[in-house]
């Protein structure tokens, strides 16, 4: 059996792997194992939900076919990454067809208007995946709607992350207006708030996600963030502390020896280095920089498993 799904995400030639398991496109891996879970004991053959065989032959196709590839996409790191990629891809091209873009359902027409972004589609996300699986023919009606959902929320996000500030409205002078009719006691203006660059936004967001221990989408913005600007010192050091969260001592050391070349200050890079360089078996080296492999990040970086990375961190990876 084929299952066709051709709104949200769908329409365009992307399979919604986020719809199928009904979780935001931000959750992290162990909210997406939870819900696995709870979809598995749902469909599964074993379960009391499936009762006629009918139902326990469509519900072992879904779990087969949709939910199982749903949650091996999402939970693998390289293919999280790369299917985190493309969605911001998708977001961006998103905004340029926001014309052209056709919603079926109410709620995610309700979506594109309302004010706290965030919180109601999470609300929406959540109200939803209760009651997902509980009728099975009514199920590709429901990720459809859910993968609309999540068009809508990419389509914002992107909107509002590219989106320039308006340049502050000037004062109109008139041209030989005396000088002294300005009051001498105003106050000068205040400045307007500094609006970070698309940079800034990148390396924000890669921060937040490593303090919640999210390393490849983290390394998806930071890699983002240094295609804009190869030489920046923070983006070098921080993607390096995502390389030697995931035990890739190599690629670590390589963005450490850059940050340092561009800010031989950086704390950060000062700090690990030398004991990376340690847990490698070299001598440290002067904060130049280490031309990378041939093969650049693409090869996963074998040298940091096992005891090293315990070593540097005083326990097992995670």
């Amino acid at each position: 059996m084929s299952f066709k799904i051709d709104r949200g995400l769908f329409k365009y030639d992307f399979i919604d792997h986020h719809a199928v398991l009904c979780v935001p496109v931000d959750a992290d891996v162990k909210e997406i194992r939870k819900r696995y879970l709870q979809i598995a004991r749902r469909l599964h053959p074993d379960s009391s939900f499936t009762e006629t065989a009918a139902q326990k032959q469509l519900g072992n196709e879904f779990l087969s076919k949709l939910v199982n590839p749903a949650y091996e996409k999402l939970c693998g790191d390289r293919t999280r990454t790369e299917y985190i990629l493309i969605l911001s891809q998708i977001g961006k091209r998103l905004v340029q067809e926001s014309t052209s873009v056709t919603l079926n359902t109410d709620l995610a027409r309700q979506l594109t208007e309302a004010a706290n972004l965030d919180h109601f589609y999470k609300s929406a996300i959540a109200k939803i995946a209760q009651t997902q699986y509980d009728s099975l023919e009514q199920v590709l009606q429901v990720i459809a709607q859910v993968s609309e959902l999540n068009l809508v929320y990419l389509m914002r996000s992107a909107a509002k992350s590219s989106a320039a500030p308006p340049p502050p409205a000037q004062p109109k002078v008139q041209s030989g207006t005396p000088q002294q009719n300005t009051p001498k006691n105003t106050p000068p203006a205040p400045a307007p708030p500094k609006e970070d660059s698309v940079v800034e936004q990148y390396v924000r967001r890669a921060q937040s996600l490593i303090d919640k221990n999210q390393f490849a989408s983290a390394k998806v913005e930071l890699q983002e963030a240094l295609k804009l600007e190869p030489k920046n010192s923070r983006c070098h050091s921080l993607i390096a502390m995502v390389y030697l969260k995931q035990n890739q001592l190599k690629m670590a050391k390589i963005h450490f020896d850059n940050a340092l070349k561009l800010d031989p200050n950086d704390e950060t890079a000062l700090q690990w280095k030398p004991k990376i360089d340690k847990a490698l078996g070299q001598q440290p080296s002067d904060h130049k920089v280490t031309s990378s492999p041939n093969n650049g990040d693409k090869q996963p970086d074998k040298s940091g498993s096992g005891g090293l990375f315990g070593g540097l961190f005083g326990g097992k990876k995670k």
